[in-house]
């Protein structure tokens, strides 16, 4: 079966950085279960499994744009340490921040005597990724599938 939007791919992957810095791999784990077109997976990489089979293995390079988008430096605000009374904040803590545009996820990236700099990029915004895919298997979805917007079984986090 050829992967179109819509199936169910299970896969392993190592992703790394230009550098070669390994990021992540389902590598010794089950593999990565997902319903293709609901946004699970960073859109360079789906489209890279488009037209796939079960078996076919490959490498590909994904650009910040069709990863986890561009840095934004208007995302990176120094605020008053005080909006974390009571709170030991350290460097590298992430909280979930209310801002004009809704909840947003937010690092604290530096910490000084009255003020704190967080950042609300995605850690790996900006960087461009290379990936490694070994497509284990491709289905047709069921029914309950389509309806929850997910696959469910071993690999995907939805065992319901």
């Amino acid at each position: 079966m050829t992967i179109t939007s819509d199936s169910v791919v299970s896969l392993h992957y190592t992703v790394s950085s230009q550098d070669g810095t390994q990021l992540d791999s389902s590598e010794g784990k089950q593999p990565l279960t997902v319903l293709l077109g609901r946004r699970f997976l960073i859109e360079g990489l789906e489209d890279a499994l488009e037209g796939k089979s079960t078996g076919d293995k490959f490498e590909v390079a994904v650009e910040p744009e069709k990863a986890y988008g561009p840095r934004v430096d208007e995302l990176v605000q120094q605020v008053p340490k005080d909006m974390f009374d009571g709170m030991d904040v350290e460097v590298g803590m992430s909280f979930r921040a209310t801002t004009e545009q809704g909840e947003q996820s937010v690092m604290i990236i530096d910490v000084a005597d009255d003020h704190v700099v967080v950042d609300g990029n995605h850690p790996l915004a900006g960087v461009p990724l290379n990936f490694e895919v070994e497509v284990v298997e491709v289905r047709e979805p069921t029914a309950e599938e389509l309806d929850h917007g997910h696959a469910h079984g071993p690999g995907s986090g939805h065992d319901h």
